[in-house]
């Protein structure tokens, strides 16, 4: 790798916390046995990473990471950002960076932007006014800045973890809900409540992206688990549905986003990446997506995109709760420094 290459990962790290520590309703949380093999795994897989800034979504605890990041060939070269005031009582989006590439210190961003309002009388006679009174992340937004080298662009990078799509559980609302009334239809108002709530987080976000990236050649990288597909409205709503094939050197969208995912699916001619397994099925909520600086057929293309790697081979066994291992798949994508206006490289 050269200087002014990059690279960034993504990990879900199922709920690390330390041992005897509640997670939810668990108020046991892990035992110490268990604990060591997720310490075990997680160092493992972020030496196998050995990104130059690796997301994490799901960390109760910072010392629990920082335990896997000791114990990882990491130790030396990377720093761990966290929310100074986290008190360890709920899980949040965090980093590990390497040290040298650190720009400012980072942000998490709770609420979302003044420019966010979800309310429409529709589009036609025929539909009934809509309003959706939403503030704030399920979880803070990590934002930071980090630059590979000195004769770079800094590079904007955003950490998230959207709503999961289990159906909200609405009988725990008191206000409102019925049994008799509402319990035959819990599950589909539920998922509506969910999908709901990501859509809105995706869209929140992608106000924050294009007040970077609108008229400007600021590079920006999204990671995290997003909890849907590449071809899901979530990520129709961050990515703005870019197109991908044009000519060599003739597209890029000023402020849109390509997933990784499609781009090594052109190298491959076949879908090869999948981050989750529920009841069989294997699909893809984990992301990374990238501004035009990053997408090799952009005329402002500054890094070309070198390669996606999946870590999930774990996702074929069930035991994530006695093994260590974590629910997600771990995603990397590399970056070489190769601007499409001087050909330099």
């Amino acid at each position: 790798m050269g200087a002014r290459d990059i690279s960034f990962a993504s990990f879900n790290l199922l709920n690390l916390h330390l041992p005897g520590k509640p997670i939810y309703g668990d108020t046991d949380g892990w035992d110490k046995d268990i604990f060591a093999k997720k310490v075990d795994f997680t160092a493992r897989a972020l030496t196998r990473l050995g990104a130059d800034v690796i997301g994490v979504q799901e960390l109760w605890a910072k010392d629990a990471l920082t335990e896997s990041i000791s114990a990882s060939a990491l130790a030396d070269t990377h720093r761990l950002l966290v929310p100074e005031d986290h008190a360890d009582n709920k899980i949040i989006c965090a980093a590990a960076v390497r040290s040298d590439m650190i720009v400012d210190e980072p942000e998490w961003i709770k609420d979302f932007p003044e420019e966010f309002v979800l309310q429409s009388t529709g589009d036609d006679p025929q539909q009934p006014d809509i309003s959706v009174a939403l503030s704030g992340f399920s979880r803070p937004v990590m934002h930071l800045k980090v630059q590979p080298d000195s004769r770079t662009p800094v590079i904007h990078v955003f950490v998230c973890h959207f709503k999961s799509r289990r159906p909200t559980q609405i009988w725990r609302e008191r206000s409102w809900y019925d049994k008799d009334v509402h319990g035959p239809h819990a599950n589909a108002l539920g998922y509506a409540v969910s999908t709901v709530r990501r859509t809105a987080e995706a869209a929140a976000l992608r106000v924050l992206i294009t007040k970077l990236t609108k008229k400007t050649d600021t590079p920006v990288v999204l990671l995290g688990d997003m909890n849907d597909g590449k071809d899901s409205n979530t990520l129709n709503v961050l990515s703005e549905q870019p197109t991908y094939l044009s000519p060599l050197s003739s597209g890029g969208g000023d402020n849109a986003l390509y997933t990784a995912q499609t781009m090594q699916e052109y190298r491959s001619t076949r879908d090869v990446y999948y981050t989750h397994v529920f009841k069989g099925q294997r699909e893809s909520l984990d992301h990374i997506m990238f501004s035009q600086e990053f997408y090799d057929n952009s005329k402002k293309r500054l890094w070309a995109f070198d390669e996606m790697l999946v870590q999930n081979d774990h996702l074929n066994y069930d035991d994530h709760k006695t093994s260590g291992t974590n629910d997600h798949g771990i995603i990397r994508v590399g970056f070489r420094w190769k601007p499409e206006r001087d050909g330099t490289s």
